[in-house]
C-alpha cells in the first residue's frame, strides 16, 4: 500500500494544510475519497488512519487532511499547539480548504493514473458531514457525499449560540477541549462570519438541493450529534440513504489514542456501509 503522510500545501488563507493520501498502486483509475475532520479533530485522531487503509485496501484512493485553521501545525499536527489559528477558523474557510484540496488532487499530475476523476466521494464526520454537504451541493466535480455522525444545522451549533452581546464585547470565548484541557478560543469573527454567509451555511438548503447520491450514517448512541440530527437530514432529501449502527457513539466506539490494530465493530460497519453505498451508486 502506498501511504504518504503530511504533505503540505497552502490554503487560500495563508495557512497550510497538511493531507495524507492510501492507495494501491495499480495503474488504474480508482473511486477518490476525501475525508473531513470534525469540531475539535484532526486527520491523525484515534482510528482514523486505519480507517483510511480500509478504504484503500477495499480499491478507493483515500485522502485525509487537516483544516489549514485547526489549530495543528506542520510540526506538530496531532492536538492543537497554534490556538490563535484556531481561534480564527469558521465554515467559510473549511469550505476554501476542502475545495483546495479537491482541486490539489485533481489536478495533480502526480496521481493520474490512479485516480478516477469521474468518480468523487465527499466524507464528513461531524461538524465535517456539514461542510462535505454544503461542497457537494456546490461544486459539480463530487458524485457522492456521506455524512457520518453529521450535524443538520450550524445555527445552533454552541460555537454559534452563547450571549452574542458579551462575546462581541469581549471579542472572544473559550471551550475547554476534555481531552487535552486546552482552553480553546473562538473569536467573534466566527459568528460575523457565520451571518454574512448564512444561506450558503444553512445545511437544510444544501440537502434539499442534493442532486447526487447522498448517504447519511449515524449511531443510535450518539450523545454529541443526537440521532435526531440525522432523521432531519434523511427528511430533506427523499433520495438520500439513512444507515443507523446500533450502539455506536459519535466516533463509532474508538478514541485517541487507539491501541488497536483493528476497526472497531461500529466503525467497520460504517466503512463497509459506505463502500457498498460508493460501489453501488
Amino acid at each position: 500500500m502506498n501511504v504518504t503522510k503530511n504533505i503540505v500545501i497552502l490554503g487560500k488563507h495563508n495557512k497550510p494544510i497538511l493531507i495524507d493520501i492510501y492507495y494501491n498502486e495499480t495503474q488504474h483509475p480508482k473511486p477518490l475519497i476525501i475525508f473531513c475532520h470534525g469540531y475539535k479533530g484532526f486527520k491523525d485522531w484515534g482510528a482514523w488512519d486505519l480507517m483510511a487503509e480500509a478504504f484503500a485496501k477495499a480499491g478507493f484512493f483515500f485522502t485525509k487532511f487537516n483544516f489549514s485553521h485547526n489549530g495543528g501545525t506542520v510540526e506538530q499536527p496531532i492536538d492543537f499547539p497554534d490556538l490563535e489559528a484556531f481561534g480564527n477558523n469558521n465554515y467559510s474557510k473549511e469550505l476554501d480548504d476542502l475545495t483546495t484540496v479537491i482541486d490539489w488532487i485533481y489536478n495533480t499530475s502526480d496521481f493520474q493514473s490512479e485516480i478516477n476523476r469521474t468518480n468523487i466521494t465527499l466524507i464528513g464526520h461531524s461538524r465535517g458531514g456539514g461542510i462535505v454537504t454544503i461542497k457537494a451541493e456546490e461544486d459539480t466535480r463530487i458524485t457522492n457525499v456521506v455524512s457520518l455522525a453529521g450535524v443538520c444545522d450550524y445555527a445552533k451549533r454552541t460555537a454559534t449560540l452563547g450571549d452574542l452581546e458579551q462575546w462581541k464585547k469581549d471579542g472572544v470565548k473559550y471551550v475547554i477541549n476534555g481531552r487535552t484541557k486546552q482552553h480553546m478560543p473562538h473569536f467573534y469573527q466566527f459568528y460575523e462570519d457565520f451571518k454574512a454567509n448564512e444561506k450558503r451555511l444553512t445545511i437544510k438548503r444544501a440537502v434539499e438541493h442534493l442532486k447526487i447520491p447522498y448517504l447519511i450514517i449515524h449511531g443510535d448512541a450518539d450523545t454529541s450529534v443526537l440521532i435526531d440530527e440525522a432523521y432531519q437530514l434523511h427528511k430533506w432529501n427523499a433520495n438520500s440513504k439513512l444507515k443507523i449502527i446500533k450502539n455506536a457513539d459519535h466516533v463509532f466506539n474508538t478514541k485517541h489514542p487507539w491501541q488497536k490494530n483493528t476497526l472497531s465493530t461500529e466503525l467497520k460497519t460504517a466503512a463497509d456501509s459506505i463502500i457498498t453505498f460508493i460501489k453501488h451508486d
